[in-house]
């Protein structure tokens, strides 16, 4: 149970990680792509419920399309133009093929960055109890992150 813990841990200090630009998205899609089937649903999911609780809105949907490199046309992209933000990410991190899955992950990430820099600007710019608003300096200070 503690290792579940852990685990559920680094997966979200990655995929914060991720999303504030601290690593590189080649590296992200390359620990995704390795996954099975349903871990990535469930990371999906988490990237999903991260985005809600940044509160994202329509106009992360159409830079995070435009920021993560997908045509318009691409599944994820058609489902998140369509507005009802909180909806339409539903719909995105519950995509079957696994090709789709890729795309959802490259788009989620974006939006959540999006979203939580907002979210920073707005709510945290004097400082905050969010752990994840402190990995940057974590890293930069050389203390394990997580």
């Amino acid at each position: 149970m503690a290792s579940e813990a852990r685990r559920m841990n680094e997966r979200a200090v990655m995929l914060n990680e991720l999303a504030q630009g601290l690593r590189p998205l080649s590296q992200g899609l390359a620990w995704f792509e390795d996954m099975a089937e349903e871990e990535q649903f469930v990371v999906l999911r988490e990237l999903f419920q991260f985005c809600v609780q940044a509160r994202a809105v329509g106009e992360d949907a159409l830079e995070g399309i435009r920021r993560s490199g997908l045509r318009p046309t691409h599944t994820p992209a058609v489902l998140l133009a369509r507005g009802r933000i909180e909806e339409q990410l539903g719909k995105v991190a519950r995509l079957r093929p696994r090709h789709e899955r890729i795309k959802a992950f490259r788009l989620l990430v974006q939006v959540l960055g999006l979203a939580d820099a907002r979210r920073r600007e707005r709510f945290c710019v004097d400082g905050c109890g969010h752990a994840w608003h402190r990995l940057a300096g974590e890293r930069e200070a050389g203390l394990p992150v997580g």
